[in-house]
Order: C-alpha cells, then sequence, then structure tokens
C-alpha cells in the first residue's frame, strides 16, 4: 500500500509534510468527493472483507467505493501513516422509523487527537449525513458545514450525532418518502461512546449487515457520491441529487427513476464506477435514507 497511489486516487494534491488539522480537513475532503459511499458488492455477488488490504486494492486501485467499514478503515491507515493520533469508536446508527437504536454497533468512526482536541472524522456514512469536514467533539455546540448544521450531545458518557435539516426543494415530488421523515427539523444520526475499539469487534456487524434479511444494505442497493455543491445517491432504481443551500437555507432535490438499461452507464459517469460482476438493483426497504 502507498500513501502517493491513495492521494492519486482522491485527486489530493496538497502538503502532507505536517499532520494538522488543516491537512486533515482537506485530505478529509478530496476523499468523500472521490471515494463513493456504496453497497454494490451485496448486490453483485461479492463479499465485503474486514481486511485492509483488500479494501486498499477495491477503493484505490479498482476506483470502487465502500461502506463505513471499509471507508474509515482506510483512512485510519492513511492518517497514521501521516502521524495523526487515530482510535477505532463503534456507534449505533438511528433508525427513524423505527425511533430506535440497534442493541449492537453498526457503524465504524474514527476519533483523532489533535493539539489537545478531539475530532471524530467519518468517511463512510454518505447519503446526505456525510460529514463534510472532522467535528471537534464537544457537547452542545453547532458546527456548521456545508450539508447543514451538525451537533454533538452528551448525556452520561453517551454521545449523540445529528443533523439539522433545511427545507427542501423538490422538482419532482416522490411519494416514497414518509411524511414523518419529510417533517423531521432534527435529524438523528447515531450514538457512541469513546471507547477504543478493535478492528476485529467489527467482523461480526460486517459479516451480519451483507447477510441479515433485515439489514438496511441488502434490501437497498446504495451508491452515494459528494460532489461540489451537494450529493448525488443511486437508491434501487432512484437518482437522487441535491445542491446544498442554492438559496435561502434550501436544499434543491431533483429525482429520477432510472431504467434497467440506464443503470451501468450512470454508475460509471456519475459516480465513475465500473462493475466486474452484474449488478441487480434492490430497493424493497421501507426505510428512507434522506
Amino acid at each position: 500500500m502507498d500513501i502517493k497511489e491513495y492521494f492519486g486516487r482522491i485527486s489530493y494534491r496538497g502538503s502532507h509534510n505536517k499532520p494538522d488539522l488543516a491537512t486533515m480537513s482537506d485530505i478529509f475532503l478530496h476523499h468523500i468527493q472521490a471515494v463513493p459511499f456504496e453497497n454494490l458488492s451485496i448486490h453483485c455477488g461479492e463479499s465485503i472483507e474486514l481486511n485492509l488490504e483488500a479494501t486498499y486494492n477495491k477503493i484505490v486501485r479498482k476506483k470502487r467505493g465502500g461502506w463505513c467499514m471499509e471507508n474509515n478503515y482506510l483512512l485510519s491507515w492513511v492518517l497514521k501513516t501521516l502521524g495523526y493520533d487515530v482510535t477505532l469508536l463503534g456507534a449505533k446508527v438511528y433508525v427513524p422509523e423505527l425511533d430506535a437504536y440497534p442493541d449492537e454497533i453498526d457503524h465504524l468512526l474514527l476519533r483523532v487527537e489533535l493539539d489537545g482536541k478531539s475530532y471524530i472524522v467519518d468517511g463512510g456514512f454518505g447519503m446526505a449525513y456525510q460529514l463534510w469536514q472532522p467535528m471537534e467533539l464537544i457537547s452542545g455546540t453547532d458546527q456548521p458545514q456545508t450539508p447543514g448544521v451538525f451537533r454533538f450531545q452528551e448525556e452520561g458518557g453517551t454521545w449523540y450525532l445529528e443533523k439539522v435539516k433545511r427545507k427542501q426543494c423538490v422538482l419532482n415530488p416522490s411519494t416514497s418518502t414518509s411524511q414523518n421523515v419529510e417533517n423531521e427539523v432534527c435529524r438523528r444520526i447515531y450514538l457512541f461512546t469513546l471507547q477504543p475499539r478493535d478492528i476485529e469487534e467489527f467482523r461480526g456487524c460486517n459479516a451480519r449487515l451483507q447477510t441479515a434479511p433485515d439489514s438496511l444494505f441488502v434490501t437497498k442497493s446504495i451508491c452515494s457520491l459528494q460532489t461540489t455543491d451537494g450529493v448525488r445517491a443511486l437508491v434501487g432504481w432512484k437518482l437522487t441529487e441535491i445542491k446544498y443551500n442554492y438559496r435561502d437555507n434550501m436544499d434543491l432535490v431533483e429525482i429520477r427513476i432510472l431504467a434497467d438499461e440506464e443503470i451501468e452507464k450512470t454508475l460509471k459517469e456519475e459516480f465513475n464506477i465500473t462493475l466486474d460482476k452484474k449488478f441487480v438493483p434492490v430497493n424493497t426497504s421501507r426505510f428512507s435514507l434522506f
């Protein structure tokens, strides 16, 4: 594995001699705008390995994306290679339709200690809840970013990440978004503790999320990529493009349903992804990703 090859993959040409916040933030933004959040392997007969070299080969050499346990595992290697103090953390992702968090951790994120402060680095959430910058680990303080206002709330040693949602102007409204989700003002995203984790602790959820019949990743094929001004996502056959804050604290949303014969071309042109095996889109879950 070669850090310069990784920089080529994300088109990063900046400095990397000093492990400071500006460098980490710049690399992070390049990563999320070059590497999709996607689970396409599940839907084209491939298994997702929890192995750093396999992840590196998939994302850097094959120019694929990945989910949290791939993107953030790779980012942990990148940041450690550059001299950052990185700890793996485990989170439980909020399910709004159930108004609940799962019993077991199902999300990998990173904590970085830098100049006496702690930052959460998470390049593996995707969709419209993807951070665009590392977040300082402080409770109750709004941290505005391009996608919206994020903040942490800490209660008894448990940290909650939430995002204040902007209003949306939907050019062609879809009937598939549930009304309770549309009416949300603030979306809880996940909870976590500061207990350090080892990558081996994620083997169970890595296997479960790609095989369990009720797993969101089994019931939906997902590919999302952050753009220069928003996010683009293909969920099943539905292609959604969001432009953040295009006017008056409002996001512009455009939705299009693709035909089967458009899928492969869209993955190539909009996400720079070419798959080795036949891909079968899926979207049988009622859970909303927006």
